[in-house]
């Protein structure tokens, strides 16, 4: 299951058996899933209300081992068990109550959530006879149903009153979360976001984790830094790229840190989960996405005559599609016109790789080409340095952009530089330097630089080729 809002399965795998005991893996529906464990667990001649209560927490035990991926991110290849001692009594095959199949058709696409929390609540229960714990007792609801509680009074009796029952949830294929393609620099979109929103919350419990300050969706050097001292800490390779292995143990900490696999979980909440990024970039989209685009385009063109010249306007018109079609049929892409995920990672690999082979001193007098990573606060490297030479240049000429120390440490003077450059030029002011920023601050450069110059070849700032 992914990591937004949480959806019903179409099906799930049960492990018959403990977490490492050898035994099989059944798949069946998940309603049939549930239907089993209420048959098995409760007596189909109790008060309706009490069935319904106890069905209600079977429904949400199982969608939190789900949605929080609890084996898979132990790498098991099951969502649940059907041991007692970890999990919900399922007996593979056996018949079932028809009272209690029609009362799972009615609620099965419902589950318990705390107020505030998106994530199906851990409805710890247990029979209250034999076993006693701090969630909902089986036999107990069969004395309140007889005093008149409702389903929904009964839960809050035992999981208290700031609970929710969300009802008509959709019902989807479950997906694992992993990304597609494993996340690095320059990746960018919801599961970046996601990633960066795990590891800040991680690293209050394992400070020696950098924050990233900024979890925008953007993966910058920040969180490279931060994904390298987490596989650091936790004993795998440190590459700073995020493949199953690393988005699966960040994802079984932050469950951990959270708590999300107990009754006192401190949640998760909707800002954190709701999507920020769109689809593909199509005919008629406007914007700084689509100057992105047309700076890769109108760079790739100096090299591959194939790709037609195209204007940085930020309107995504004929000559950019004409453009898009080109690279597409370049690289043995679909020819769609449109810049999909499969369209952007191969054109940003392409331009990232044409900048990462060129040696830095091969600038030396010219303009850099934007390094293809977005530069904000918490970035350094020497592209940042050059950043603060070209923004400290332009600041002669216009006092409104503050001077900033030539540092190669992009912090909140070189951010407030940047802003104020964002508004001079109309652009929004973010303070982060992204293609469409970077092209602005290096023409605006050069045509300051080119109109004043004391003679040829003269450079001003740092020495780059040394």
């Amino acid at each position: 299951m992914n990591a937004n809002i949480p959806f019903i399965p179409e099906t799930v795998t049960v492990h018959l058996g403990a977490p490492d005991q050898s035994a099989p893996n059944v798949t069946v529906p998940f309603i049939d899933y549930i239907t089993n464990v209420a048959s098995s667990e409760i007596y189909p001649t109790w008060p309706e209300e009490a069935i319904r209560a106890n069905i209600y927490a079977q429904i949400s035990f199982a969608l939190n081992r789900i949605y929080t991926e609890f084996y898979r991110s132990r790498g098991y290849d099951f969502d649940i068990t059907n041991s007692t001692a970890f999990d919900q009594s399922f007996v593979n095959n056996r018949d079932y109550f028809e009272n209690i199949s029609q009362i799972v058709g009615d609620i099965f696409n419902s589950y318990i959530v705390r107020q505030g929390n998106v994530e199906p609540l851990f409805a710890q229960y247990c029979d209250g006879v034999r076993v006693t714990c701090d969630g909902l007792s089986q036999w107990g609801t069969v004395d309140l149903a007889e005093q008149g509680y409702t389903p929904y009074e009964m839960l809050q009796y035992y999981y208290g009153n700031d609970i929710n029952i969300i009802n008509d949830a959709p019902i989807m294929n479950v997906t694992t979360s992993t990304p597609i393609r494993p996340l690095r620099l320059g990746s960018g979109g919801d599961e970046v976001r996601t990633l960066q929103l795990r590891l800040n919350r991680i690293s209050d419990n394992y400070p020696s984790i950098p924050k990233i300050a900024l979890p925008d969706g953007v993966f910058s050097f920040d969180t490279e830094d931060a994904v390298k001292r987490f596989q650091e800490i936790f004993g795998l390779t440190p590459d700073g790229i995020v493949g199953n292995a690393t988005w699966y143990r960040i994802l079984f900490l932050y469950n951990a840190v959270k708590r999300l696999n107990e009754l006192d979980s401190e949640g998760i909440t909707l800002s954190e989960v709701t999507q920020q990024f769109p689809g593909a970039t199509v005919p008629g989209d406007t914007g700084d996405s689509v100057r992105n685009i047309q700076y890769f385009l109108a760079y790739l063109a100096q090299f591959y005559n194939e790709i037609p010249e195209v204007a940085l306007d930020g309107s995504y018109g004929p000559a950019t599609e004409n453009a898009v079609r080109a690279f597409q049929t370049l690289f043995e892409l679909p020819v769609t016109g449109e810049v999909d995920l499969l369209t952007w990672d191969s054109l940003y690999r392409t331009y990232l790789g044409f900048i990462e082979t060129i040696p830095f001193k091969y600038f030396e007098g010219r303009i850099y080409p934007y390094p293809g990573i977005p530069l904000r606060l918490g970035s350094e490297s020497e592209v940042v340095r050059l950043l603060q030479e070209y923004l400290n240049y332009i600041a002669r000429f216009y006092p409104q952009i503050p001077s900033v120390s030539p540092t190669g440490y992009f912090g909140s003077r070189t951010q407030e530089a940047v802003i104020a450059f964002q508004r001079l030029q109309g652009l929004t002011p973010n303070g982060t330097v992204g293609a469409n920023t970077w092209n602005e601050i290096t023409s605006l450069y050069s045509d300051l630089y080119l109109g004043n110059r004391l003679s040829e070849g003269q450079y001003p700032g740092y020495d780059i080729g040394t």
